[in-house]
């Protein structure tokens, strides 16, 4: 997106990233002085801007907060939205990186000061202003026209306190595939065939493995099967229920096989060389992106943009798009109205019409953001859908069914944390030299200590 780029943060719950550049790490301590600028429009990441036209003089403003490029204002929404409603203006304030807009955001709801009308929350982020923030925000499953039916079960639940309570909705999701280079297949002898490929690792993140290990027998010269530690990560992750904490909100990361299952899969991918050394939506990715220098990629559809955005001209219409072993999500966000905000009653009527399916269908037709409305997945606007980089691939349909297929995962209050520093602390290390044994050491330590913070 910068598309997607510049708006997840780069292993959060999902597996993450800061919602569209890319990241990263969660910052775990920033100064109130600090935070207010970055919530008033002075961030020091030199990406804040906020639209006004100097003409509201008598109109109601209503100003959202949010982190890299949502969409909204590109795809028209809010000069729509000002045409229904001739007496609001809409002004957006964003901050580009969600490291940056995260910390400054939790600081004014724990202080009820310096708050937008509505304020985004990352995914990797909800669990934690769910259970720590909620009181501090609107319970939008009141507000007019909104049903929780409208939204992907999941989604709901993923912005809903303990009491019933949804203090968020849904903007977008981003329901994995696996995105991969037709010419580059061909060259390692591989399938090029998406439904053929989909069957060749159905059910099992393994056998993608395996297809990987194949393809290195015979890879171009110079490329890797998949982008990434952090990615393959990410999308093995996203797949799975119970990842970090259990139903009861305890830490379970350390004592959940899975977890340790997927970093020693991803590590030892790593270790023989299937996955490039580079960290995601750093500037030496970008780079293997532009040059082709590998030939798979765990896929979001925000994905579609951060591809289009990096590759040289050539690459469109060279991609294609496979359903991945396991449903799973990666990415998305969620609309929130602070209690304090001027125009409680005109936020909360916004938000529910940009997160109204209609909204999300023109929203994904324009900008990538992929529907957390499953209403929306038998509309022209995504069944229909088509992207320059991956040709005549039926992308919605592919979406649409990951989508619907993902399981309800627990999303705890350090989920961020935890898939970043498992990244970071861990992953990188195994690029460098490191067995994934000690890599994984590092990583806890490193976790167990922030956690402790």
């Amino acid at each position: 997106m910068r598309g997607r780029t510049l708006r997840h943060s780069r292993l959060d719950s999902r597996g993450g990233r800061t919602r569209r550049t890319a990241n990263r790490t969660l910052v775990l301590a920033v100064s109130a002085a600090m935070s207010a600028g970055l919530l008033a429009g002075c961030a020091d990441d030199g990406g804040d801007k906020s639209s006004s036209s100097g003409d509201d003089k008598g109109k109601t403003v209503v100003k959202l907060g949010l982190f890299g490029t949502f969409g909204f204002k590109e795809a028209g929404l809010f000069s729509e939205y000002e045409k229904l409603n001739p007496g609001i203006k809409i002004e957006e304030n964003v901050t580009q990186r969600n490291e940056n807009y995260y910390p400054a955001l939790v600081n004014h709801l724990t202080t009820s000061a310096g708050l937008m009308d509505i304020q985004a929350v990352e995914v990797g982020n909800i669990a934690e202003v769910v259970s720590t923030q909620g009181d501090k925000l609107e319970d939008l499953s009141k507000a007019p026209g909104v049903k929780s039916s409208d939204w992907l079960d999941w989604k709901w639940q993923q912005a809903t306190t303990k009491d019933g309570r949804t203090i968020g909705l849904g903007t977008d999701v981003g329901p994995v595939a696996i995105c991969y280079r037709k010419d580059l297949f061909k060259e390692a002898g591989l399938p090029t065939d998406r439904e053929e490929l989909a069957k060749l690792w159905a059910g099992d993140w393994n056998k993608l493995i395996d297809v990987g290990e194949d393809y290195q027998k015979n890879a171009p010269k110079g490329t890797t099967f998949m982008d990434s530690p952090g990615g393959l990560m990410s999308a093995i992750l996203g797949s799975e229920k119970v990842r970090y904490y259990d139903e009861s909100g305890k830490v379970i990361y350390k004592t959940n096989p899975v977890v340790k299952q997927s970093f020693m899969q991803t590590a030892r991918a790593a270790e023989d060389g299937l996955v490039g050394a580079q960290t995601q939506f750093q500037p030496d990715w970008n780079t293997t992106v532009a040059n082709s220098k590998f030939a798979a990629i765990a896929c979001p559809p925000w994905m579609l943009g951060t591809l289009k955005e990096h590759s040289k001209p050539e690459a469109k219409g060279k991609w294609d798009v496979a359903v991945a072993p396991k449903s799973g999500n990666w990415g998305g966000a969620f609309l929130s109205v602070p209690k304090s905000g001027k125009n409680v009653k005109e936020a909360t009527k916004l938000a529910a019409w940009l997160t109204a399916p209609e909204q999300q269908a023109k929203l994904f037709k324009v900008q990538g953001g992929f529907p957390s409305a499953p209403a929306t997945y038998t509309m022209p606007q995504v069944l229909d859908a088509k992207n320059e980089m991956t040709g005549d691939a039926p992308i919605g349909e592919i979406f649409a069914a990951a989508a619907k297929t993902t399981p309800v995962q627990i999303v705890g209050p350090k989920d961020q944390v935890i898939g970043s520093s498992l990244n970071d602390n861990g992953l990188v290390l195994v690029t460098k030299g490191k067995s994934p044994e000690e890599a994984w050491e590092t990583a806890t330590k490193t976790i167990d200590n922030n956690l402790e913070k």
